[in-house]
């Protein structure tokens, strides 16, 4: 235990078994084996992560896209990357680009975003459950073109069969505090976007706590023609 404590060796699985059991705690075990399988993944800042580039991180995450079937995604002030069109996606990612000085490839990051949502949103064997801030729809990145098209584009996409989209309007009484905006990958793992860094969770019970987040978040949005009406009301604020 002492090797493992200090880092001088990995726990192999029968070490967590072990260890779990005569913690009195065997029920941890999952917990346990998730975190140490995914630990170097866990914590990435966004300069690393972004060191050669926007687009290579977009490619990058395609298998775990196609391998999923039920995505939950709540984002607090944008719209999420599966519903953004090339021209708010570049817009969004020259912003970010500027920000941490990295290499320019937004207009390409764009439209392998591009790919990805055609590959995996348009596909009626899966399901969407999206639930934005009504402040995503407000926050403007290009020009009023490309957020009318944008915000145009959620329309379109909330009548889609396989897509729950829900907007919490600004004036809703809260149930849950507005988070982080992160996506659940069916039951498997949790990606949370901070501010410097991306986290990954594969723990059960994370991912688990996760999931009742995004339940209560979910209760307080609008659906269908509510959600549409917010969305005409930000589209008739850019004029």
């Amino acid at each position: 235990m002492s090797r493992i404590e200090h880092g001088v060796t990995s726990p192999s699985e029968d070490d967590l078994r072990v260890y779990a059991e005569h913690s009195g705690a065997p029920q941890d075990y999952q917990d346990l084996l998730a975190a140490a399988s995914s630990i170097e993944e866990m914590y990435v800042e966004w300069k690393r992560l972004f060191g050669n580039g926007i687009a290579p991180v977009q490619e990058a995450a395609l298998p775990l896209y196609e391998r999923t079937r039920h995505f939950r995604i709540y984002e607090p002030g944008v719209i999420p990357g599966l519903l953004q069109t090339p021209a708010y996606a570049a817009a969004l990612m020259g912003r970010i680009i500027d920000f941490w000085g990295i290499p320019d490839d937004a207009e390409q990051a764009a439209q392998v975003r591009a790919v990805r949502k055609a590959a995996v949103l348009r596909d009626a064997g899966r399901q969407f459950g999206i639930v934005v801030e009504e402040s995503a729809l407000r926050a403007v990145f290009g020009d009023t073109e490309t957020m009318a098209a944008q915000l145009g584009h959620l329309m379109t996409v909330s009548l889609w069969q396989q897509v729950s989209l829900g907007v919490i309007p600004m004036g809703a009484e809260r149930i849950m505090w507005p988070n982080e905006g992160f996506w659940i990958f069916d039951e498997d793992r949790v990606l949370i976007e901070l501010a410097s860094a991306e986290v990954t969770l594969t723990q059960p019970s994370e991912v688990g706590t996760y999931t009742r987040i995004f339940a209560e978040l979910a209760r307080m949005a609008v659906y269908g023609k509510a959600a549409r009406t917010l969305l005409t009301d930000a589209i008739n604020a850019l004029e």
